[in-house]
């Protein structure tokens, strides 16, 4: 057991260093805000809710939930990630509380919360099942868990499939981020725990970029895991390779005109009452 505890602590050591690395929040102010904004609007969260907001890096659902009058904890693995979010402009007056938690381990009470939501965060705990169960245990019965996942087919689960042979093996348990972004997945965590009333399919429309490949840019500059599998093949010698993979990731979902680059990512909206 405590072989299993040290190799636990040491996979979390490395996930808060991969998340620390790059620029996550300027990836956020630069096309991922809406997403926040969409998990608080289908979650229905109103004032004087109690809001746990799992892996809610710079607080991009954590925030408008406030704005609301919630009662708003924004918890995550990487203390910067946390530290940037309580300086946005966004959350000057707002009495929000930022915790460093894991996912997978959450320092809170049981059936404590009554809205607990994650947008495009807790799907990166790597332990699928034990993060689901803590989402569903501090949630009170009749409670409200949401969720914003990007899919498996979407833009995301097909840049995780262009990384794959790049990337160091994963650790044992470890299962891909994008699977929660799967109807049937979410179906297998949860089972009947929480009934989802909303199961819905959207996209981001991201068009910040003149040119597909500045998508792929700064994604290598900027973002936690595409700057460590980077790091992984300039390693192994095959840092060229990497890029044009990646070049033709970009190319391949562009559908904007040239000088004007728009992708379109998918995402899914889960909504359901703890049971």
């Amino acid at each position: 057991m405590t072989q299993i505890d040290t190799a636990d602590a040491e996979l979390k050591t490395k996930h808060k260093a991969m998340w620390g690395k790059g620029d996550y929040p300027l990836m956020v102010e630069t096309f991922l805000l809406p997403v926040g904004q969409r998990l608080v609007d289908a979650a229905g969260i109103g004032p004087g809710a109690r809001v746990l907001d799992v892996a809610a890096g710079t607080g991009n659902a954590s925030i408008p939930a406030a704005q609301r009058g919630a009662r708003v904890t924004a918890s995550d693995l990487t203390p910067s990630l946390l530290e940037a979010g309580a300086r946005r402009p966004e959350a000057a007056g707002l009495d929000l509380e930022w915790v460093e938690a894991d996912a997978e381990h959450l320092p809170f009470d049981d059936e404590s919360y009554d809205v607990v939501m994650s947008a495009i965060g807790v799907m990166f705990a790597p332990h699928h099942q034990e993060a689901a169960d803590e989402l569903v245990r501090v949630c009170r019965p009749g409670g409200t868990v949401a969720l914003l996942s990007w899919t498996p087919e979407g833009m995301l689960g097909d840049l995780f499939r262009t990384m794959k042979p790049f990337a160091a093996p994963p650790p044992p348990g470890a299962q891909p981020p994008p699977l929660w972004g799967s109807e049937d997945h979410l179906a297998a965590l949860f089972g009947n725990r929480v009934e989802f009333s909303v199961l819905e399919r959207h996209v981001l429309e991201i068009t910040a970029f003149e040119q597909a490949r500045d998508y792929g840019e700064h994604f290598k500059a900027y973002y936690g895991p595409t700057i460590a599998v980077r790091a992984n093949a300039v390693q192994d010698g095959r840092e060229a390779e990497f890029d044009r993979a990646l070049d033709r990731f970009c190319e391949t979902w562009d559908e904007g005109t040239a000088g004007a680059a728009r992708f379109e990512k998918e995402y899914l909206v889960a909504v359901g009452t703890r049971r």
